[in-house]
Parts: C-alpha cells; structure tokens; sequence
C-alpha cells in the first residue's frame, strides 16, 4: 500500500472558500491520462455509454472520491476533459453510465469504479469484495448490484513518464545469435544470498550485479520476463493462501506490475523497470516481455466488473452471437478481447508501442497467439492483428515470438505464423524429450528438429531462427523433475491434483521423486546434460528456463502458476553436483557461441555445395556410413551422428566476409548400452577432437585428436561433441606445430586454462 499524499488537484479559490477544479473540454486523443507539463488531458473510449464521470481520489486509504467531474466532451465515441490544476500522482478512476442489459451485451453499472484501461501507473491496488460484482452474489448475472465499490476498486495514478535514458541504446541482437533465459521478475531474486534481503524480487533485484553476472556467465542475451502488466490475484486463490503467481491474469496492459517495484509513489514502479531495462542494455541483454492479449481478469459473466467490463462490455469483448450474455473463450481463462474491433486493436497496439519506444523494452512473446488471429472464428494467420504489425515502423522491428497454439478448435498452429514472426517450436521439445525418454523410432524427427525445423518453417520464406527451441518452460515440469518424475504432483496447488498436463514426456529413471540411490542419481545427471545438449546443439533460438541451470525442483508440481514460495523461488546455494551441472551449462552455451555452425540463418540444403562432395550436414549410422533408408526407418535406432561442415555455411557477416567456423560432429546415443561409433571420414588430413560428453566429463575438451575412421566408444546414454578446427586439413608442416597450437586453442576454447589435462597428440 502506497503512503497517503496530498491531494494532487490545485483546487481554484474563490472568497475564502474552495471550488470545484476547473475542467476544460480536452482533447480525444491521446487516451488515457496525459500530463504536459500544465495539466492532464483524460480520454476514455467508451462506444456505448450515456455518461462517463472522472472520480479523483486523494489518497489509496480514500473510501470515496474527493471530487467527481463528468467529462464535458464526446468526440468519436470518447469521452474527454482537460483539468489545468492536475498533476502527476493524482489517483483516478471512472464512473460509466449506460444500459444494464446483460443479455444484449451491456453491463453498465456507475455504482462501479473503474480502471483506465491506459493507466500507466497503478496507484491503489484492488481489495476483494462483494461491491465489486455489477450483480449480486448468489444470484443470477442478470441481478443488478447497486454497491459502492469506491472503497475497494484498482485506481490509476497519473504520472510524469519523463526519464533519464543517456545513452541507452538497444543491442539489437540478431535472433540467430540469441540465447533467451526465461525468467520470473519476482521469483528469480528471492533467495538470492548476494542481494539485499529487501530489494528482493524486484526489478532492480533483477538488474543487480550478482544477477548480471550470472546471465553473462551463461552467455545469456535476452531475458523474457513472465507477465510484469499488473495483474489480480484470484479471489479463490487468496483464499486458499495462494497467489497467481505467474500473472497470466491481466487487468491493464500499460501499468508495471507493483508487487515487483518498490512502494514510494506509484510514478517509482515506472522508473525502477525503465532502469532495470538500461542496465541490462548496458550489458548487452536485450529485455523481451510475455505479453497476455488474449483474456483479462475479469473473467466471465460471473466475474467482477474492474474496468473493460463496465466501460463497454460488448466492444471490448467477444460475445456470443447467439446469446451475448455469454463470452466466447479460446484461452480457457473465461473471456477473450475482441479482436475485430479497431478500437480493441488501437489499445493492443498502443500498449505494444508503448512498452517498445517509453520502456526500451526490445520484443514480446504472445500468450496463446492463436487467440489474436481469431478474426470470426477460425484462426487466420493473416488476420488483422498480424496485418497491422508487419505495416507498424516500431512493432515490426522487435522480436516478436509466438506461442502458437490456444485451447479453441484448430489452435494448434506451430509452423503457421507469417514472416517477422518466431514461434515456440513445441514439437522440437515434444521430440527431444520422447527420444531422451527412450522411445524408439524418433531419428528421422530428431535430425529434422536438430536442423531447424525446416519442415515448420521454409516453405513460408521463414529461416532457422523462426524456431524457437526449449525443453521445459514455465508450464511444465522443470528440467530437474522432467527426469525425476513420471506422473505430475500438483497437491500444493488444491485442485486434488486434477490441474496441470498428465502427458509429459518424462521419465524418472527408475524411481519416483527423490532419491538417495547413486546410480539413479547419476542417470539423471546424464540425462539433464542430454537434453540441456540437444537444445544448445540444435539449429534455431535457444531458451533455457531459469533455475534449471541450477537443477531447482518443483517437487512433481507442473503447474505451479498459483505458488509464490520456495517451490517456485530459485535456490543460489549449489552443492557439489549443482555447481557441476551449471558448468556443463556454461560449458555449452561457450560452444553454441562460438561456433558458426550452430548458429546459421540459413536452412541447410543437405548437399554438397561446392568441390570435394562434402555437405553442408550429414547424417551418419555408428558404422561411420551416411545414412540410408533402412536407417531412417528403422524402428529400433536411437543413435545417430550428424556433422555439419564449418566452411560451407554459404552465409556472409555483417560485413561481407564469407562466415566460417570449426566443422562439428554431433553424436547422440539413446540406448542404454555403448556404441562404438565409427568417426566418418572427410577431407584428407581432418582429425576430431572431443569437446563436449554428457557421459564422461573426464573426455571433454581432451587434447588427444582421433582420426577418420577410428571407432568412437559412444557410452550409453549420452551426447558427444566433436570438433574439426577450421585449419585440421593440415599440411605435413602444420602436422610438426599441431603440439604446440591445438592445446592453447583448446584452452581458449574451453574459456581457460587446460589444468590438468595432457597435452601428447595421437599423429597420423
């Protein structure tokens, strides 16, 4: 709760004695609450109303408005007024009169105060109560509640948005250079022992140097934030001791959520995320919001009546065309925006506009997408919302990312986005954990996910980096419980367990939960170091969930959306097998970074591109041999080599020069027995070196080079990388000083020194 404040509207004087303020007609545009130095311009679209009043409170414990003015003007269906003795920190809200007919799609109710769908700030958050509701409780819908709500609802605060940005500039990270950390703004900072107690879980707590460094460390160059516009927690939630952690609940797409920003006024909120998104530009981090679009907090027809609602209903909404009491829902979440309205679409892209070119923030990841392309029923990939933001100067050059699916009919759509757009490459993370499971038969679609996904995305002119790649995600089983669990455990979250997917995809090597088994505990090791692997070694955009670097747990929960505690809050204090795996991590991500033919933006075409008869990538059998029919169809195969040849990329850099990196050689074995594999043979004089084994940490970045043809002991359960340098055909002179120049580079490799490690050559 935000400390009480004088009242921010210079009242006018008269002989001794205050009158109302003074209220000139305004302007329509822009709306919301605008202050220009002078005073504060207030715009409401309201298309259906009779009467909108402006309600100025004078501090968040005010049980009434000190002062409500009916807006003077109504110019293309807003309403409007200008108050010249207003200033930054005034606290608002609206009263909006209209027809109360709920089964024409009206609920009017000016008993209700109302948020300004265009709030920047929030100056008073919602407390439950029953004079919330435009019907009585207990009753029908159709009842009409005539309840104050003045004491109880959200209020908005007007602010000054001016902010020091210096030299801020965005990194413009290309997207196939991009490694994404998904992250919770609150849960991420918690119980961070190197941050102070009480700037925990904030924005700045987020931007701190213990944080920064870590995202460096790992290589990071975009954080995605889960929802930071402010959000309600659900009455049923609070009543039960739980929150809606995750925020996928939306009440206004402009204002930063307060929870996560300090308390002093609500203009701080603003400015503590803008200096959260300049430190991270600072450090080269780019800041991508997921943004919820496709439903609000206020539910369906039982639900409150905070702002949308009680503004106008039926333009804000979809109803149902034949009986407008009812909303049509596609998110599961009780309503959906209506979408074909153009004054729906100004706010979505207002809000967009706004978070790009006032809070600096680079790109947005859209909660179930497939809801903004439902333009009557059917989802359409060229519906308005797409049309509008390929044409928009500002939207257009952001990332934009897709969550490509919705619970309506035919909402799955991963490969279906236009051009601009990337998506969450769901059937990459379905492939990947099937194989990793130990399902037979997935080569030919694991080789096809470790490409890029051409199959999803070429035909429509989209690159490798329209896919992108993840394992777990917040909805989910972490990493950690992916391969401890096979059943979800969602007791905490009061449902009797009956929320969260029942198909996972994971395994829990041998036993249920936790154990004290070695052997178990170390299968699990593996194979969080197989997947963490396939992701980072796979064609397209990389994101990695907070917290799995740090092997956190949820406990079997996979659904945690309603748990604001240590389940959710990531545990900094590593034992010895922690601090092993975040290495790993480290270690991977230096090789996806670093190596070109990791990171192509063009597909591969699966053929020799010039000279010699080598291909751009090659699918190899453990008998050294490209792989033939029978291979690919075979039903038992779980090991597979792929290599993909360093100087035939076929792309150009920045600046013209032909991109050229090391030639790789991925080898992946799901059986639980080893493989030899034999090395393939390439060009004359070409010789492998380990980098990377999930199995055998002892093998990795080894110095002994391995010839062609040799047989590579392949251990069960496990991914081997292997590297060709970009200068491994070697002349008989460059054979002589190998001994001396390949160590030092695979130190620098490795980001250190070898320590440890011998340094002999096998030579040819």
């Amino acid at each position: 709760m935000f400390a009480s404040r004088p009242n921010p509207v210079r009242a006018t004087k008269g002989i001794g004695i205050a009158t109302q303020p003074r209220i000139w007609p305004g302007r329509p545009y822009p709306l919301g609450a605008a202050f220009d130095g002078q005073g504060v311009n207030f715009a409401l679209f309201a298309e259906h109303a009779t009467k909108v009043e402006l309600c100025l409170f004078d501090s968040p414990e005010s049980t009434q408005a000190a002062t409500t003015l009916t807006l003077p003007e109504h110019t293309d269906m807003v309403w409007h007024g200008y108050l010249p003795d207003c200033e930054p920190g005034q606290l608002y809200g609206y009263r909006v009169h209209g027809p109360f007919e709920p089964e024409k799609g009206h609920r009017f109710n000016p008993s209700k105060v109302l948020l300004d769908p265009y709030a920047k700030a929030i100056g008073r958050e919602l407390k439950w109560h029953p004079s919330l509701f435009a019907y009585k409780l207990g009753e029908a819908d159709l009842t009409y509640n005539d309840a104050d709500s003045a004491a109880f609802a959200p209020l908005g605060a007007v602010i000054d948005t001016a902010f020091t940005w210096g030299d801020d500039r965005p990194p413009r990270t290309p997207c196939h250079k991009t490694l994404i950390y998904e992250v919770h703004p609150r849960g991420a900072t918690m119980r961070h022992p190197d941050i102070a107690e009480a700037k925990r879980g904030t924005y700045s707590a987020l931007a701190s140097e213990p944080m920064i460094t870590h995202l460096k460390s790992l290589g990071i160059t975009a954080i995605e934030l889960l929802p930071v516009h402010v959000h309600l927690d659900d009455q049923t939630l609070q009543d039960k001791g739980l929150t809606n952690y995750w925020g996928y609940n939306t009440l206004n797409f402009f204002a930063p959520h307060p929870e996560y920003a300090g308390k002093e006024s609500p203009r701080s909120q603003v400015a503590e995320f803008k200096t959260m998104v300049r430190t991270m530009h600072a450090h080269g981090i780019e800041v991508i919001l997921d943004v919820v679009y496709n439903h609000t907090c206020e539910g369906n027809e039982n639900g409150p009546t905070l702002t949308f609602r009680g503004i106008d209903n039926a333009a804000y909404y979809r109803l149902s065309p034949e009986d407008p009491r009812y909303y049509m829902d596609f998110s599961g979440c009780g309503n959906g925006l209506n979408m074909i309205h153009p004054r729906v679409l100004q706010l979505i892209m207002d809000s967009l506009r706004y978070w790009v070119t006032e809070m600096h923030v680079d790109g947005f990841r859209f909660d179930l997408a497939s809801t903004l392309a439902r333009e009557l029923h059917e989802v359409n990939r060229l519906g308005a919302f797409f049309d509008i933001v390929h044409q928009d100067p500002v939207l257009s050059q952001v990332k934009l990312i897709a969550e490509p699916w919705d619970v309506g009919p035919g909402g799955y759509q991963v490969g279906n986005f236009p051009v601009l757009w990337t998506e969450w490459n769901g059937k990459c993370r379905d492939s990947i954990r099937k194989f990793w499971k130990g399902e037979p038969g997935l080569v030919s679609e694991l080789a096809t996910r470790l490409a890029g996904s051409s199959d999803l995305y070429e035909d429509d002119g989209r690159k490798p980096y329209a896919s992108i790649n993840f394992i777990t995600a917040h909805d989910g089983f972490c990493l950690q419980d992916l391969v401890s669990y096979d059943e979800k455990h969602n007791d905490a979250n009061g449902e009797n367990n009956n929320d969260g997917a029942n198909d996972n995809e994971s395994w829990n090597c041998g036993v249920e939960g936790p154990t004290d088994d070695a052997e178990i505990i170390r299968v699990r090791e593996r194979q969080k170091r197989n997947l963490m692997a396939t992701l980072l070694f796979s064609e397209g955009v990389p994101m990695i969930v907070a917290g799995d670097e740090l092997s956190h747990e949820q406990r079997g929960n996979n659904n945690v959306y309603c748990q604001d505690n240590d389940l959710t809050w990531l545990n900094w204090v590593l034992d010895d097998r922690k601090k092993d795996f975040l290495e790993f991590i480290k270690a991977c991500a230096r090789i996806w970074s670093t190596q070109p033919a990791l990171q192509r933006r063009k597909f591969f075409q699966g053929r020799a591109i010039r000279g010699e008869g080598i291909k751009d990538i090659s699918f190899f059998s453990p008998d050294g041999n490209e792989m033939g029919d029978d291979a690919w169809s075979s039903g038992i195969a779980q090991c597979i080599g792929v290599r993909l040849a360093g100087d035939l990329i076929d792309e150009i850099d920045d600046r013209g020069e032909p991109v050229v990196g090391d030639t790789l050689l991925l080898l992946i074995n799901a059986h639980w027995e080893e493989i030899p594999f034999t090395l393939p043979i390439g060009r004359d004089g070409i010789v492998w070196q380990t980098m990377i084994d999930t199995a055998d940490p002892d093998r990795t970045m080894e110095t002994r080079v391995r010839n062609p043809g040799e047989q590579f002991p392949l251990y069960g359960r496990s991914v081997v990388m292997l590297r060709a340098p970009q200068s491994a055909t070697l002349t008989d002179a460059e054979r002589v000083g190998r001994d001396v120049l390949w160590p030092k580079k695979v130190a620098e490799a490795a980001g250190g020194p070898m320590s440890g490690v011998a340094t002999n050559l096998l030579h040819r």
